[in-house]
């Protein structure tokens, strides 16, 4: 599993097209904490997840406007291509296991 690239043009219609659960990462070029992430998620989380996309901010900044992605990465996770919520946790897999799992315990909220 490895992430596939989102804009700001397919961001919606491709994930309506993902069932199951995909976490969409916000990130950078220049991120450190970004490319670490992109390159240990699928490992930490590919059991728990369906698909994973990226955005770049750089030239996606209408979807980190509308998303609120004021850091990086910024981690969102939907469901059978709906919103489900914001994914916030310390890097670590069994940290971001159990958040994930907390997350998906939970009734969705609602889209920014």
């Amino acid at each position: 599993m490895h992430f596939q690239e989102l804009s700001e043009f397919d961001f919606h219609p491709r994930l309506a097209a993902s069932p199951g659960v995909a976490l969409v990462m916000f990130s950078g070029p220049d991120c450190g904490a970004c490319r670490r992430l992109e390159k240990n998620l699928p490992d930490w989380l590919g059991g728990h997840v369906d698909h994973l996309y990226k955005v770049d901010v750089q030239k996606s900044t209408a979807l980190a406007r509308a998303y609120d992605v004021f850091h990086l990465p910024g981690l969102f996770v939907f469901v059978d291509g709906r919103y489900h919520a914001p994914l916030s946790a310390e890097a670590v897999p069994s940290i971001l296991q159990s958040a994930l799992d907390r997350l998906l315990a939970l009734p969705a909220h609602e889209e920014p």
